[in-house]
């Protein structure tokens, strides 16, 4: 088992496919013309493959697919089969423009559930936001997936000036769609301008949701992220996720490896392990895993403190949320 000092035990993988991405989204992506790893820089697919396997071996039993748009990658279907055979839960999180191409390979990997981000439910401001016209994809995909039977869950990242008045339309929305709404607040990374006026938090989205809605509190299971609630006579869910005004760094059971192989032990992380070039040169890669996994600190990567209004997001060390994988 993979223990940190804190006697949390890591059982979930998010694996970076690429930082590649077919949208330019302002909080993922610090701009256009953005210079994303050369192919020789990233992982291929036998060493994700081998990767994958040691960390499976060291009892992780969920591992999750992200990018960048992991579903750009040419090789990401043979990656998704192969790794369908490792014996553990696995998903993806996608843009959900190129899901209708990937559907077989979901089913023979056993993925049952995809996660897919969608900040706005209308067409122009879609394309403001992504800097791209797939507004109609993407929902038509979303159809797709649910009529083929997948667990669909939409992650919202609300920012307040931009899309916080389209909350009660996400909410709406699940009234006769079987779709799980994720809220997520506002985080900071590498060049996405964050400030703490431009977040909604936990506490301000159930407010707004309960002036039209009577709110049901789900079950929530341990490791959970995210706050799970219903609305009576919906078919679909909401939930939050509150990094920022409530953080669950207590139960954390989640490592991150980046596209160009590097542990990244908190999202918030300023450090980073490198399991590529290791790997590379024939050396133990377990070693250099669980030394990475010890010095993960109490909560939110050692690099501010729960009161978000006091953080200064020009002095933190980080990538940019497209490099790391989220």
């Amino acid at each position: 088992m993979l223990i940190d000092r804190y006697n949390r035990v890591h059982t979930y993988l998010r694996i970076s496919l690429t930082d590649n991405c077919n949208l330019r989204c302002f909080y993922c992506m610090p701009e256009e013309d953005y210079a994303f790893m050369p192919a020789k820089q990233l992982m291929q697919a036998d060493e994700i493959v081998t990767i994958a396997r040691l960390f499976v071996a060291q009892g992780v039993t969920k591992i999750r697919l992200t990018g960048g748009e992991p579903l750009v990658r040419k090789d990401a279907g043979e990656i998704i089969r192969r790794l369908g055979e490792l014996g553990m839960q696995l998903t993806i999180t996608t843009n959900g423009t190129r899901v209708a191409h990937f559907l077989d390979d979901f089913t023979i990997a056993g993925i049952r559930s995809v996660n897919i981000s969608l900040d706005t439910l209308q067409k122009d401001k879609f394309q403001l936001l992504t800097r791209r016209d797939q507004f109609e994809v993407v929902k038509k995909n979303i159809s797709l997936l649910l009529e083929s039977g997948f667990i669909v869950k939409v992650n919202v990242v609300v920012v307040k000036g931009l899309n916080e008045n389209e909350i009660l339309d996400f909410i709406a929305w699940t009234k006769d769609t079987p779709v799980q709404i994720r809220f997520i607040e506002f985080m900071p990374f590498d060049g996405n301008q964050w400030n703490s006026h431009k977040l909604v938090t936990w506490q301000e989205i159930l407010a707004l949701i309960g002036e039209k809605y009577e709110i049901e509190i789900l079950e929530n299971h341990p490791h959970d992220t995210d706050k799970k609630y219903g609305v009576s006579g919906h078919k679909g869910s909401f939930a939050v996720i509150s990094t920022m005004s409530a953080p669950f760094c207590s139960s954390c059971n989640r490592i991150r490896l980046t596209a160009d192989g590097k542990i990244k032990n908190c999202l918030f992380s300023g450090e980073e392990t490198d399991l590529l070039d290791a790997l590379r040169k024939g050396e133990d890669l377990l070693p250099i895993i669980e030394q990475s996994i010890l010095s993960k600190h109490k909560e939110l990567g050692g690099q501010f403190s729960r009161e978000f209004e006091l953080i200064d997001a020009n002095t933190l060390h980080n990538r940019s949320m497209i490099a790391i994988g989220g």
